[in-house]
């Protein structure tokens, strides 16, 4: 297609282009009718047209078919060049014609003549022509049936033209015998190209259907004009120019025509796929046998009626008509035998799948009743098929769903077939139990009702709806997770339903659920939490949603309540108050796992009692809650909860806390502070101090302790206070926390490894909590490795011990404890007398030293019950054979006190405070301190070489010092 065709409209300018082609070409016959019924007004005007200018009309058609056949490609090529040929004979046979009547003045046309064989010459072109534009069977059957379905309309045309006016024709009367057979010659072949034209109509191809329609109607027009020109009377007046001659031309210019019918310039549109029919179900094939039938009748009764003797001709044609009509008879019978054989074969085929098919199918009439119902109704529905047969299909839908299912099938039905041929509808339908089963059926269109091929889907329906509960509720408490909650909490800040009010979102952690899985099991920890999960969502209203979130934290969302704000805040602060109240009762629960130590002092969560493999356990509950704003989304509601669950957490458990907006700004700074922590991990910020350990007696330097500092960019060396409050604000999960405890270790042990080197041989005491000594982070080969790599004898490291838990395993404990002393390592018990597990761990663990808490030390002189406790203490050490260290020996009489009760070590301010590396070089030179109420040596002055420390508070505990150690599946606190 040429560019400025592609920007035409396309059916418009294709019907105003095929409409001015007809309009010409009916205009040029229209004037040839009107010259030939005014006879052109003169005999020599009348003689030419008749002759010349059919002869033009035929050369126009032979050069319009030629001219398709050479630009059109198409499988129908050489058929137009037959009908161009045909044309051709046509042409060539006027043109003679008119030389002998207009150029020569022939009065009297010659019997047999040039333009006679011209003229007969027309017909075979064109019967092979229609014979190549025909649909070609495919079996040899197809083609006796062809030849059998010509030869029974070209016979009874025949018989019956024969006898009307061939009979007189074929009579010598005096004519030559090549006039005789001149005179049969035409109307034979005019026969014959009437049966192909009335075959070809049954049997024309679909490709360029327009243009194979008006070469038909041209060729029947030409024979049409040739019969009467036959006929006796019509012959005997006719002369060039008469009103016939317009049948002719207008003939040979629909011949001219027909090749462009259709035809656009555009390629042509692919064949469409047509259903093979077979020959015996045609129209054709039916009606063929009793028409011939009749015509051969006609023929023999005008004969017979008329008077006339039965010509030769007709008796041997209505025999063959008759004998052909038999054979064709016989042929459609076994035809028709072998198609209901292969008709039966196929029903039996088709109801073996249907029968035995396990989808059940109906066929349900446009009125909706149903008038097949396959067997597999039995085994799906539990119907009795021949039951259903004859209801309503509408009777068997579920009503939720018959409304939905008519809408559909009214849409279907309403859709064109070829752009839905099918569509897909789920419903419920009635089961032979009387319950309902989830039903998928894929309809079809049927002789105007509907076939409904159905299948069992319950199980699949159910399994979705398994699954999308399972997606949205715990799979161990059943109530809603995370995700459905979030949802609902998003609805009620949305305001969906009139009564939401004010929403209120309740954060519920259990304090203590860690130590039910380490002393009961982790069976007895579920049974906790279902416990737990029934008891608030019974406590709850039913518009309200009980969450569990995960581990042992829970939600509730509370909404409704409209009203004065302070009223509403009571109200929500009494529900979380009931709630935990009734999270913390005891719950009963199997007892499984590890047996809880009997040293193990009662705490939330341990067990109060057993009782035939059950026994009761206690946990508490610490709720944060957090009231709707306006702008609020549903994700601030819930952080603003899970923020004062936490603070909640840090001020003691067990209690209730309201949310407020300076949380926000504390979350905030803590992140701040550990992004910093890990900044100075990864710059190196971190410097090691030592404080020596001095010996009451003599005052000679026995250990020194080593200590993390924190030198900050802007050159602030905070205190071991301001430390471990930095540490614990920046490393809420333990990561910066376990950081600093390697560099600790790593740091202590490579300059202690240096001082031995340099001569002093002082050991090195490095605090490492507990739990540190149980991860994996610190193996006994790994501590092995170490050591080896700086060359430093085992003897020379002393671990402390710090953060004492009584749910750290005392086993595993001691069993490491035990592992470093045969390899050498001394163990130091750090915080004696602190925690209400100290005594176990000292029965226990196998130590060296022990180091009094400095909560002992702070107003020993002035205390006598204190001095009371501590000489107590130090009693204990001294009957196990340990060497006692006291801590936090700030004062004189401090040290005389505590070297009076016997204790055999101090650290502390009175004699020095954390030295650098240089002044701790300098202290171990001169090797002793002043001991108040020793005797006189040249020693360093008490205090000598401390730094200058910025101050923020009294002197903590030790920096590595780690809290009781947490469970992982307990919240811990604070967030990060």
């Amino acid at each position: 297609m040429s560019a400025s065709g592609a920007l035409l409209p396309g059916p418009a300018g294709g019907d105003r282009a095929g409409l001015l082609p007809q309009l010409l070409v009916a205009m040029v016959c229209g004037g040839y009718a009107a010259g030939a019924a005014l006879d052109w007004g003169t005999p020599p005007l009348a003689a030419f047209m008749g002759d010349f200018g059919l002869a033009a009309a035929g050369l126009a058609a032979c050069l319009s078919c030629l001219w398709y056949a050479r630009t059109v490609p198409g499988p129908n090529r050489p058929a137009w060049v037959l009908f161009a040929v045909s044309s051709a004979m046509l042409a060539a046979g006027n043109g003679t014609w008119g030389w002998y009547e207009v150029v020569l003045g022939v009065k009297s046309m010659p019997h047999v003549s040039p333009a006679d064989f011209c003229f007969l010459l027309f017909a075979p072109p064109a019967i092979v022509g229609l014979l190549v534009l025909a649909k070609r069977p495919v079996t040899r059957a197809g083609w006796v049936c062809l030849t059998l379905d010509a030869w029974l309309i070209a016979g009874s045309l025949l018989t019956l033209t024969w006898s009307l006016a061939l009979a007189h024709d074929a009579g010598l009367d005096g004519r030559g015998k090549a006039h005789v057979a001149l005179a049969l010659a035409y109307p034979v072949f005019d026969i014959l190209l009437v049966s192909l034209v009335l075959a070809l109509h049954f049997r024309r191809s679909a490709a360029d259907r327009p243009a194979v329609n008006a070469a038909i109607t041209s060729l029947a027009l030409t024979v049409l004009c040739d019969a009467v020109y036959t006929s006796p009377l019509p012959r005997r007046d006719y002369h060039s120019g008469q009103i016939l001659d317009a049948g002719w031309f207008a003939a040979s210019m629909l011949m001219a025509y027909a090749p462009w019918v259709g035809h656009r310039g555009a390629p042509p549109p692919p064949p469409r796929r047509v259903r093979p029919e077979r020959k015996a179900a045609g129209s054709l094939g039916a009606l063929t046998p009793y028409l011939a039938a009749a015509v051969c009748t006609l023929g023999m009764l005008y004969n017979v009626l008329g008077g006339h003797k039965i010509d030769r001709v007709v008796l041997i044609t209505g025999c063959t008509v008759a004998l052909v009509l038999v054979v064709r008879q016989g042929i459609m019978l076994l035809d028709n035998i072998a198609l209901t054989q292969e008709l039966a074969q196929k029903e039996n085929h088709f109801r073996s799948l249907v029968q035995g098919s396990s989808d059940v199918i109906m066929i349900a009439a446009p009125s909706g009743v149903l008038r097949y119902v396959s067997p597999a109704a039995k085994g799906v529905l539990g119907r009795d098929p021949d039951s259903m047969v004859g209801t309503e299909l509408a009777s068997h839908i579920h009503p939720e769903d018959l409304g939905r299912m008519l809408h559909e099938v009214r849409r279907f039905l309403a859709a064109q077939p070829s752009a839905e041929p099918a569509t897909r509808i789920e419903c419920r339908v009635r089961s032979g139990d009387g319950g309902w089963l989830n039903v998928e059926s894929t309809v079809n269109r049927y002789q105007g009702g509907l076939i409904f091929n159905s299948r069992d889907v319950t199980e699949r329906v159910r399994l979705q709806a398994q699954l999308q509960h399972n997606a949205s509720h715990d799979p161990l408490t059943d109530l809603p997770n995370r995700a459905l909650f979030t949802e609902r909490v998003g609805h009620a800040l949305g305001g969906r339903r009139a009564d939401d009010g004010e929403a209120a979102v309740l954060y519920i952690d259990l304090d203590g659920f860690k130590a039910v899985n380490d002393t009961v099991g982790h069976q007895a920890g579920d049974e906790l939490l279902i416990q737990a999960a029934r008891r608030l969502q019974d406590s709850v209203r039913a518009g309200d949603t009980a969450a569990r979130l995960g581990g042992d934290e829970f939600a509730a969302l509370i909404c409704g309540g409209k009203g004065d704000p302070q009223v509403r805040e009571r109200q929500i602060v009494e529900i979380a108050e009931r709630l935990r109240l009734t999270l913390s009762e005891p719950y009963v629960v199997s007892v499984g796992g590890r047996k809880p130590g009997g040293d193990a002092p009662m705490e939330h969560g341990a067990p109060e009692g057993r009782r035939e493999g059950r026994t009761q356990v206690r946990v508490a509950a610490s709720i944060g809650v957090a009231f709707a704003t306006p702008g609020i989304t549903s994700a601030e509601l819930m952080r603003n909860a899970d923020l004062a669950m936490y603070r909640a957490k840090s001020a003691g458990k067990n209690r209730v806390e309201l949310y407020a907006p300076q949380m926000h700004s504390e979350v905030a700074h803590r992140a701040e502070l550990a992004a910093r922590l890990r900044t100075a991990l990864r710059d190196g910020e971190f410097t090691l101090l030592h404080q020596p350990v001095v010996d009451l007696d003599s005052g000679d330097v026995d250990t020194v302790q080593a200590q993390a500092r924190w030198r900050s960019a802007q050159g602030i060396l905070f205190t071991p206070a301001e430390f471990l409050r930095f540490v614990d604000a920046g490393s809420a999960d333990g990561a910066e926390r376990a950081e600093v405890g390697r560099w600790l270790l790593e740091e202590a042990v490579e300059q202690a490894a240096t001082r031995h080197r340099l001569g002093h041989r002082v050991p090195v005491c490095v605090p490492v909590p507990a739990g540190k000594l149980l991860s994996r982070e610190l193996p006994v080969k790994r501590l092995e490795a170490l050591l080896e790599r700086h060359e430093l004898p085992p003897d020379a490291l002393i671990l402390e011990v710090s953060g004492h838990d009584p749910r750290v395993p005392l086993d595993e404990l001691e069993r490491r404890l035990g592992a470093l002393r045969r390899l050498g390592v001394r163990i130091a018990l750090g915080g004696l007398g602190t925690g209400y597990a100290g005594m176990v761990a000292l029965r226990r663990l196998p130590v060296d030293v022990l180091k009094l808490d400095r909560a002992f030390t702070e107003g020993l002189v002035e205390s006598a019950r204190l001095h009371k406790i501590t000489s107590g203490l130090l009693r204990i050490a001294r009957d196990l054979g340990l060497r006692s260290v006291a801590e936090g020996v700030d004062r004189p009489d401090q040290a005389v006190a505590l070297r009076e009760m016997g204790c055999t070590h101090g650290q502390g301010m009175a004699f020095a405070g954390p030295l650098d590396s240089p002044r701790l070089h300098g202290c171990l030179l001169r090797g002793v301190f002043p001991v108040p109420g020793g005797p006189e040596r040249d020693v360093v002055t008490a205090g000598a070489g401390a730094l200058p420390v910025r101050r923020g508070g009294a002197a903590g505990p030790d920096p590595l010092a780690s809290p009781p150690l947490r469970s992982h599946n307990e919240t811990s606190v604070p967030p990060t």
